[in-house]
């Protein structure tokens, strides 16, 4: 891809609004690195069984390998230490920890996570789990799956699991990831796992995911001394593509879909009005269950990647809001609008608007068509200038009172990129998927400057 805005790398000044102790990381998921997918008691999950379902990946692609992370973990957390991460963001398979519906616990998946919590450790890295990235074991699926309650209370119970055996090591924890992407897109838009398009379904799913979150809270509270609980979303500013009251209005919904339907409920505020009666499906809670569900949290994550500028269309799915094309001369290869502004607005509306005590960007970063040059290397000026533009739209929020924590680059690794399969790369280091040989790309050098240069008190 050409760049018409990215000039490659400049002398940048914004770490300084960055505050001491800001935590640098990266994150990943484990269908998306792990592989040893029939390992050592690990049973399908629904991303197993949507990726082996022909034509719903790119190429027939799968996880069964991946980055092959579960036996090359050693290799990638050296590779952590060379880019001077302080923290690291992973999930945790509830089917290679969990992988029947009936609660049987397997040891060897426990076991593999205990040997990276002690490796991270011993390397100064701050463990950061996540203990849902979409991997819903095919089994709890085939019991109903996020549309039944009783899915709810077994993440809960697995929860419990996973605390009583890392808790006495690791704090950090997130209990979802990004449950618009479970219950939007794999129940109503059917593009990810399970792959329905069923609007009741969908809605069931999101209320179901949202006391998932508060029984783990629960469970992890009673679980692990001095937890530090949070919950991530990926969230996206609207516009609206004109100005007519259709769309305005068009927005509103939009905003309603995408954001305050994922955030009132987890901060107290039930689930929006104005979407309950779009949507006009019942909402399958008790009333205890808001309560649960509202149970106080010591941070949120936030995952960017683009706004949505979005025109009314009435004969859509809802929320009747069709995305259109942004006016920004510069997309990656997904292919996304590159607006770094919106990560600014997210941060301080979760500030203003949500009263955030403490914020981590948990997931923010972009796709591009690396190739390796002769020499091996990875020259990807584009992901670093997105780097660059994304980490001073935080330091502009925190500059306005964003209690911003801590900035974790998507990805560490290329990786299995859901439905997109392997075409998509996000990583600040190659992978070379018949090899699996790791090459750091001049991205994941120029992030490792600005840790140092952050540390150090200097610009880079």
């Amino acid at each position: 891809m050409t760049s018409t805005r990215f000039p490659g790398r400049q002398t940048v000044d914004f770490l300084s609004d960055l505050p001491a102790g800001f935590r640098w990381g990266a994150a990943t998921a484990a269908y998306q690195i792990e592989g040893a997918a029939t390992e050592d008691g690990r049973a399908p999950s629904i991303w197993d069984t949507f990726s082996h379902t022909p034509g719903k990946v790119a190429a027939g692609d799968t996880g069964d390998v991946a980055c092959d992370h579960y036996h090359r973990w050693p290799e990638d957390l050296a590779l952590m230490g060379r880019l001077g991460l302080d923290s690291y963001r992973f999930s945790i398979a509830w089917p290679r920890v969990v992988p029947q519906a009936d609660g049987r616990v397997n040891p060897a998946g426990l076991d593999f996570y205990d040997r990276l919590v002690d490796g991270l450790l011993a390397a100064g890295i701050t463990p950061f789990p996540t203990l849902y990235h979409w991997d819903l074991p095919q089994a709890q699926q085939d019991r109903g799956g996020w549309p039944e309650r009783s899915t709810a209370e077994r993440f809960g119970e697995y929860a419990a699991v996973v605390g009583e055996r890392l808790g006495d090591r690791v704090t950090h924890w997130a209990t979802l990831n990004e449950p618009l992407c479970s219950a939007w897109i794999g129940h109503l838009d059917g593009a990810m796992a399970p792959g329905l398009t069923d609007l009741t379904a969908a809605v069931r799913a999101s209320c179901h995911l949202h006391l998932a979150h508060g029984l783990a809270v629960q469970a992890l509270r009673a679980t692990v001394p001095g937890a530090q609980l949070g919950i991530v979303n990926n969230l996206s500013t609207i516009e609206p593509a004109g100005d007519s009251e259709a769309d305005l209005a068009a927005a509103r919904r939009a905003d309603g879909h995408v954001n305050r339907w994922w955030l009132d409920p987890v901060l107290g505020r039930g689930y929006p009005a104005d979407m309950v009666e779009l949507y006009g499906v019942e909402i399958p809670l008790k009333d205890a269950d808001l309560a649960t569900i509202a149970a106080p949290l010591d941070w949120l994550g936030l995952n960017y990647y683009f706004r949505q500028i979005v025109t009314d269309d009435p004969t859509g799915p809802a929320p009747y809001a069709r995305q259109v094309t942004g006016p920004g001369p510069e997309f990656t290869a997904m292919p996304w609008e590159v607006h770094a502004p919106g990560l600014e607005q997210l941060l301080l509306r979760l500030t203003h608007e949500y009263g955030a005590r403490r914020i981590y960007v948990t997931e923010n970063g972009s796709a591009y068509e690396d190739t390796p040059a002769a020499d091996g290397s990875v020259q990807d000026p584009e992901r670093t200038a997105y780097l660059e533009l994304h980490l001073a739209a935080c330091a502009r929020a925190v500059a306005q009172g964003a209690p911003l924590a801590g900035y974790f680059a998507w990805s560490l690794l290329d990786n299995f990129e859901w439905a997109y399969g392997y075409a998509k790369r996000f990583g600040l280091v190659h992978v070379d998927y018949p090899t699996q040989r790791r090459t750091v790309k001049a991205s994941g050098h120029r992030y490792a400057e600005l840790i140092r240069a952050h540390r150090s008190g200097r610009s880079a």
